[in-house]
């Protein structure tokens, strides 16, 4: 794991195309802006557990060819 420091209005860059911005810092919450292209999904990590569970309810499949159902978490 990588552990940043960084202040308001400062960015970190993965890989070439996701910028995480600091947009605010308020006592122990921090306000980040994430751009990154269409196909690259951004969650919270609570959101895509949840919704990665719903979807899983209706993969009937969950291993093909070996490889694991884009679904099932």
């Amino acid at each position: 794991m990588l552990v940043l420091t960084r202040r308001t209005g400062q960015e970190i860059l993965i890989a070439d195309n996701i910028r995480v911005k600091v947009l605010e810092v308020r006592g122990s919450q921090v306000r980040l802006g994430i751009l990154a292209p269409k196909e690259i999904s951004v969650h919270r990590a609570e959101v895509h557990a949840a919704v990665g569970w719903e979807l899983a309810r209706f993969c009937k499949n969950p291993k093909t060819d070996g490889q694991e159902c884009l679904y099932c978490v």
